[in-house]
């Protein structure tokens, strides 16, 4: 593995990782795999980690997967390059911590992938996505893609390589807010900062209970909930949120909606 790829900064319970190859629009080659696993799998554990920011370095989030690289490969190397970006985005989407995913520019092939292996993205109002993998004479983007806007939708785009932009990416639930691009760094900060501020042991288990019921149904989902909720209990971590509570009380009227 040569030069930095990836790279990870983390300050009161906020880590950033940033795609670090502006040079090459961060395109998504062999190297960079490796490190975002290696990051993610680092930071997930690490408990002085609250919430993840994942962002890019340059104009561009990610120009997709880097296929001069598979020049004068054959088969077999291209076959462990794909299990490597697999394995990348897996790290990403199994980190207990919430990842939020910063957008700006182009989105491309793999860089959708990363968007979407993170729990939610925020954009620039000037983002767009593409999904070109057929029109490589490669497949990809298949799964996650589909799961987050539909059958349909998903094989339209991956069909005709229609750039999409950020109004309907944001229609679509691709892309969770979009803002403009001079204040999307400090947006990621908000969002960062809000999700620190909550009980971490809750906010994992959130996340785990989130995931694991939409792979279900809804009367297992409530018991994969009711599990999470007795860990919660277990834990003694919601006294927490019970004393910040009342202490709001003290000085004015809250209800659970102002908390």
């Amino acid at each position: 593995m040569t030069g930095e790829r990836v790279r990870v900064e983390a300050a009161e319970g906020t880590a950033r990782v940033e795609l670090a190859r502006p040079e090459a629009r961060n395109a998504v080659d062999l190297p960079m795999c490796l490190q975002l696993r290696a990051a993610f799998e680092e930071l997930d554990a690490d408990d002085s980690v609250r919430v993840v920011l994942l962002a890019a370095q340059g104009p561009v989030f990610c120009a997709g997967a880097d296929l001069k690289e598979r020049t004068g490969k054959d088969a077999a190397w291209v076959r462990r390059r794909r299990m490597a970006s697999f394995a990348a985005y897996a790290a990403i989407e199994a980190c207990r911590r919430p990842v939020v995913a910063l957008l700006q520019g182009a989105v491309v092939g793999s860089g959708g992938e990363i968007t979407l292996a993170a729990d939610f993205a925020l954009a620039a109002d000037d983002v767009t996505f593409r999904f070109p993998e057929p029109h490589w004479g490669t497949v990809g983007a298949t799964q996650r893609l589909q799961r987050a806007i539909g059958k349909r939708r998903a094989k339209e785009l991956l069909f005709t390589n229609r750039p999409l932009g950020a109004r309907e990416a944001h229609e679509l639930g691709i892309v969770s807010r979009l803002v403009p691009a001079a204040e999307l760094a400090a947006a990621g900060h908000e969002t960062a900062a809000r999700i620190a501020g909550a009980p971490p042991s809750a906010i994992a288990l959130t996340k785990r209970a989130v995931d694991l019921g939409a792979e279900t149904d809804l009367d297992r989902g409530i018991r994969i909930e009711m599990a999470a909720i007795e860990q919660n209990l277990a834990d003694g971590g919601w006294r927490d949120g019970v004393e910040r509570f009342r202490d709001r009380a003290r000085t004015a009227p809250t209800t659970e909606e102002d908390a």
